[in-house]
């Protein structure tokens, strides 16, 4: 089964070709013989997902409406809320937490008809410390994080889809490392209610996938509107399967943008990677610098994200520091240290830099960037460079990584395309076209 995308596998189910039951099967039967090796999942409970499925297989044999996800197992980060599942944020000092409600997301992903397979590992508070979760392509290698357990588990097999968030790089680094198809909506799309907090102005839910067609297919899931979170808006969904799907109307014209941050942080191969994709789309795509104005973006983001530790992480800190990574501690008192005026003075860049970014969208219809520095380094000890990410999630923009390449360790490299905030459609119609483009190449 993991050969088939939850589209198909979705479209199976829904014939009556494939139950629930034979699908959550066959992935407790891959996480049995993986899991023990990479810790992807921090909980499971076979017999609670074996219920969910008979449930819902029961549901569309009395012939009642099935969701699109229907029977479709999905992981769940650990910072999100689960009512039937512990939600440990990745901190000894939550563990044995056990919510009374499901995060807003998971609700409806539970109303769509998915199987909420288990508990994939965060690192701590979504941050830096990293937790057990090994590289599937190499498990000397690190996944990424923070959303390191759910990456893992779509890449090796166990899950079709998964949840994950980003505040930094943590959905689009992981899924570059752990060469799957990860997805960023634009800020506010999904629901963050019942999702631990760790940045209000950063903090996003995204989603990991093997086509960009079923990372569409969940987030058509997820994003709506809230009113416990004011961060949603009230309109329609963007349809993004849909957008998916269809043909461009012109064949779009791409910026390839080094970043800010690329002569400090990219590796020796993505020079030449991005030299490649510029010579493949030809006059489709332009080199193109960001102004100068950009080149802070990366202080700016660090401030306002350690404010946001500062806010939200102090009570662990009163309650037991000890509990606290050392790392962690360091972030919250850089937090504390910044003042009031430095804090409202970085939050004022977002309108500066997204105003800038408006004027590259009013002539090209999408971004081409580096989704991570290269290839996952080895070892555990770091989750890699977030670099790449931070500025598309200072401005909230829809972003969406796409593997294209081997490193020279023969670990995935993906590249991430970038669309206008609010846009959400449009990006995933010019990424499916960008991915035939360089496939047919």
């Amino acid at each position: 089964m993991s050969a088939l995308s939850a589209v198909e596998l979705a479209e199976r189910i829904s014939a009556g070709a494939l139950s629930a039951r034979d699908m959550v099967e066959a992935c407790l039967a891959r996480i049995a013989e993986r899991d023990g090796e990479i810790h992807a999942f921090v909980h499971l409970d076979p017999d609670y997902v074996r219920a969910q499925a008979d449930a819902l297989d029961r549901h569309r044999k009395a012939g009642r409406p099935i969701g699109p996800l229907h029977g479709i197992p999905v992981g769940i980060k650990d910072i999100i809320d689960t009512a039937d599942y512990p939600t440990e944020n990745g901190s000894p000092l939550d563990r044995g937490r056990k919510p009374k409600v499901d995060a807003t997301l998971v609700a409806r992903l539970r109303a769509a008809g998915a199987v909420i397979l288990g508990k994939t590992v965060t690192t701590e508070f979504a941050f830096i410390n990293p937790g057990p979760t090994r590289n599937p392509h190499n498990t000397a290698h690190t996944p990424g994080g923070s959303s390191q357990g759910s990456a893992a588990a779509v890449a090796d097999g166990m899950i079709p889809l998964a949840v994950g968030t980003q505040t930094a790089g943590s959905v689009i680094r992981p899924a570059s490392f752990c060469g799957v198809v990860g997805a960023k909506p634009t800020h506010g799309a999904v629901s963050l209610h019942g999702v631990f907090t760790t940045c209000e102005p950063f903090d996003t839910a995204g989603v990991f996938a093997t086509t960009l067609e079923d990372a569409a297919l969940i987030l058509d899931a997820l994003i709506g509107h809230d009113p416990a979170d004011s961060r949603t808006r009230p309109a329609p969904g963007p349809k993004l399967l849909a957008a998916t799907r269809a043909a461009v109307p012109l064949p779009p014209q791409f910026a390839i943008v080094r970043g800010p941050t690329f002569a400090d942080a990219a590796g020796p191969d993505l020079e030449g990677l991005l030299g490649e994709i510029a010579e493949t789309l030809g006059e489709r795509a332009d080199m193109v610098d960001l102004p100068d104005a950009f080149n802070s973006m990366a202080a700016t983001h660090r401030r306002i994200m350690t404010v946001g530790f500062a806010r939200n992480l102090a009570p662990y800190l009163k309650r037991d520091a000890e509990g606290v990574s050392q790392v962690m501690r360091d972030a919250i008192a850089e937090g504390m240290a910044t003042t009031a005026t430095e804090y409202l003075a970085a939050l004022d860049w977002k309108a500066g830099l997204t105003a800038g970014l408006d004027r590259l969208f009013d002539r090209y219809d999408a971004i081409i960037t580096p989704a991570a520095p290269g290839e996952a380094p080895e070892g555990l000890s770091s989750t890699g460079n977030s670099a790449f990410n931070q500025l598309w999630t200072f401005v909230g923009a829809p972003t969406v990584t796409i593997p294209v390449a081997k490193g020279p360790n023969g670990l995935p490299i993906g590249i991430q395309v970038v669309g206008r905030p609010g846009e959400d459609g449009r990006l995933f119609r010019n990424a499916r076209w960008l991915q035939q483009r360089l496939a047919e190449a």
